[in-house]
C-alpha cells in the first residue's frame, strides 16, 4: 500500500520529447515497474510517433482515453507549463505532477482559480503536486519525477518535504539505517502550489501501511504550522519534524520562491516551536532525521 501512486498506476508524460522530459522519463521507465506504468507521451507536433516504445499523442485527453492513464507528469518549459497543468485537469485526471521550476506566479494563480471553479461547478477534483517539485515515489513499485531511485527502499515510513534535496537526504538516512519508505512526496517550494503538507499528512495518517512520518519544511508561509496543528488533533502516528532555514535573515528571499520570511510565524524557529507544541519530535540538525525516527519506531 502507498499514497497516491502504486505499481498499477498509468502515467502520461507531458513534454516527453524535450531534453529533460526524455532523460527523466527513461529513468522512471527503468525503475521498478516503470515499463508498465509509463504508457503515453504528449506532443501535438509528434503525435503518432514513439519514444522509448511509448506512444505519443496530440493531447492529454486523447492519451488518457487511449491508455486509461490517470496521472500525468509535466516537464514542459515554464512559459507553457501552467497551460499543460490545465490541459491535464480538463482531461479529468486523478493527479497531475508538475516538475517545472520558474512558472510565473500569475500563471499559477489563474490555473488554481480555474481548478477551484471547475470543482465548484461539480467537475472532477484533480490533485496537483508541485510545481517546482521532485515528484513522488513508492519505492520498488513506481517513481514519477526526478529523484534518484537507488536510495529508496520499500518499507513503512512516509516522507513529505518542500525541499527536493532534503527529501533525498531523509530517504538516504532511513535506507542506511535499514528503514524502508511507504512513499516519499516532494511538494515543491513555490508560493502557489497544489498539495500541501496537511494534505499529504492526512494521506499518510489514513494509510494502513505507514507507521511514522518525517515532515520537512522551510521558512516562509503558514503551511507547516497548519499541518502541525492538524496533526495534534488527528495524527495517530509519530512524526519527526525539521525546518530548513534556521539561520535565514528576515525579509531576504532564500532559494525557493516560497521561502521568504515576512516575520512572525513563518520563521524556522516559530515553525519548530509550533511543531514541538503539537507533539512532533523536532530536530534543528538535518543529519539526525533518520536516527530520531528510528527511536520512535
Amino acid at each position: 500500500m502507498s499514497i497516491y501512486i502504486n505499481k498499477d498506476t498509468k502515467v502520461i508524460t507531458q513534454g516527453i520529447t524535450g531534453k529533460t522530459g526524455q532523460f527523466h522519463t527513461e529513468k522512471c521507465i527503468e525503475y521498478a515497474n516503470g515499463k508498465n506504468c509509463f504508457v503515453a507521451g504528449v506532443n501535438p507536433k509528434k503525435a503518432g510517433e514513439k519514444i522509448f516504445d511509448v506512444p505519443i499523442y496530440a493531447s492529454v485527453k486523447e492519451a488518457a482515453g487511449e491508455t486509461g492513464a490517470t496521472v500525468s507528469v509535466i516537464y514542459v518549459p515554464p512559459a507553457g507549463a501552467a497551460a499543460a497543468i490545465w490541459e491535464a485537469v480538463e482531461a479529468d485526471l486523478d493527479l497531475v505532477i508538475c516538475i517545472t521550476e520558474g512558472i510565473p506566479v500569475r500563471d499559477m494563480l489563474i490555473v488554481r482559480n480555474k481548478m477551484k471553479q471547475k470543482e465548484a461547478a461539480g467537475g472532477k477534483k484533480t490533485l496537483l503536486l508541485g510545481p517546482n517539485c521532485p515528484g513522488l515515489i513508492t519505492p520498488e513499485e513506481i517513481k514519477i519525477g526526478i529523484m534518484p531511485g537507488h536510495i529508496h527502499k520499500k518499507g513503512r515510513v512516509g516522507v513529505v518535504s518542500r525541499s527536493g534535496t532534503l527529501t533525498y537526504e531523509a530517504v538516504a538516512q532511513l535506507t542506511e539505517l535499514g528503514i524502508g519508505q511507504s512513499s516519499a512526496v516532494g511538494i515543491g517550494g513555490d508560493p502557489i502550489n497544489g498539495l500541501k503538507h496537511i494534505d499529504v499528512m492526512k494521506a499518510f495518517n489514513d494509510d494502513p501501511d505507514t507507521d511514522a512520518v518525517i515532515m520537512i519544511g522551510e521558512i516562509g508561509g503558514p503551511d507547516e504550522a497548519d499541518a502541525a496543528r492538524w496533526c495534534k488533533e488527528h495524527m495517530k502516528k509519530p512524526v519527526v519534524g525539521f525546518i530548513a532555514g534556521v539561520t535565514a535573515p528576515a525579509g531576504k528571499r532564500m532559494g525557493h520562491a516560497g521561502a521568504l520570511i515576512s516575520g512572525g510565524e513563518d520563521t524556522a524557529e516559530a515553525k519548530l516551536a509550533v511543531m514541538e507544541e503539537c507533539g512532533f519530535t523536532v530536530t534543528r540538525n538535518p543529519s539526525e532525521m533518520g536516527r530520531l525516527l528510528k527511536k520512535l519506531l
